[in-house]
């Protein structure tokens, strides 16, 4: 892929099981290159839009491309690597089987890599699966997915039921994967303190829908928490993009988007900056994804 090209795109995207859609009207688009965030809450449709991304189901409504190519061909498939919750691992099978069996399925293997980061984990290769930790069990999945050398990395959920140190482990040795392959990798998780100082893009997925998509820092930037006189809340909320509202009889608190710079505000409201968990609470507290209004700056 060259730089500047698109490593994930959906149009339209909706998927339904009977009568009930789990994605519904989700649209995207992710560079390559970059570390995604996917966050929302357990039913969120998380899992399905990944086994959409990855071919494992196909779509019901609009379309899903990935390194420029319709999801689940031929062409995308050698190129993309799923980690599913589950670590798709056998007990029974030593860490070297798992290798093995790995190469027999990838044409593109580096065993040579598996092996070293394995090595480097103290991690032994006569090992069966269901002798390791948790942790280890994990360091082994991701080892797997990565000797694959794909060009975008999916996870679902791959730090569920890990220990602290471990969920610290694994993130450090993906990050130091993606430092060396550059390769792009959309990781699913509910937990956002999980993916601070690690993703570079974020995308909002509830009820089905998604509700903000984009990159961390042009995004906090481009959001502000305002505190003020609850009488006033209505001027600003009919002026500004407000993302949530929360109010008491005196006081309100709106997070709201402004685009690029300040609002001017009446000298009574004071702002701040957002953090990633606010900033993510505050689009899961919506309730629908309805298009925001572009953001005014006049005085509120």
């Amino acid at each position: 892929m060259t730089a500047g090209t698109t490593a994930l795109a959906a149009t339209g995207l909706g998927k339904k099981y009977r009568r009930t859609w789990a994605l519904k009207d989700c649209s995207l688009s992710v560079p390559e290159g970059r570390v995604v965030a996917l966050v929302g809450p357990n039913g969120a449709g998380k899992t399905t839009l990944l086994h959409l991304v990855v071919g494992l189901l196909a779509p019901d409504q609009g379309d899903v491309t990935v390194l420029g190519s319709s999801a689940g061909t031929t062409r995308t498939l050698s190129r993309v690597a799923f980690l599913a919750q589950d670590k798709p691992l056998y007990d029974g099978f030593s860490v070297a089987d798992m290798l093995r069996f790995g190469a027999r399925t990838n044409p593109g293997w580096d065993q040579d890599m598996a092996v070293r980061r394995l090595a480097s984990l103290d991690i032994p290769l006569d090992r069966r699966v269901g002798k390791l930790s948790g942790g280890q069990q994990a360091q082994v999945a991701l080892t797997v997915a990565l000797a694959k050398r794909p060009e975008l990395l999916v996870l679902d959920e791959p730090l569920a039921n890990l220990d602290p140190l471990a969920r610290h482990e694994v993130m450090r040795g993906l990050m130091a994967a993606v430092a060396e392959s550059g390769m792009t990798v959309v990781l699913s998780s509910h937990v956002v303190s999980d993916l601070v100082d690690t993703c570079d893009w974020l995308v909002v997925l509830n009820g089905g829908r998604v509700q903000v998509s984009g990159d961390i820092e042009d995004l906090l930037a481009g959001h502000r928490l305002l505190t003020g006189p609850a009488e006033l809340a209505d001027g600003v909320a009919g002026r500004l993009a407000v993302v949530d509202d929360d109010r008491t009889d005196r006081q309100a608190t709106l997070l709201v988007r402004t685009g690029e710079g300040r609002p001017p505000l009446d000298p009574r409201w004071t702002d701040r900056g957002v953090n990633l968990e606010e900033l993510v609470l505050a689009y899961l507290r919506r309730p629908d994804s309805a298009a925001l209004p572009k953001p005014a700056l006049a005085r509120a």
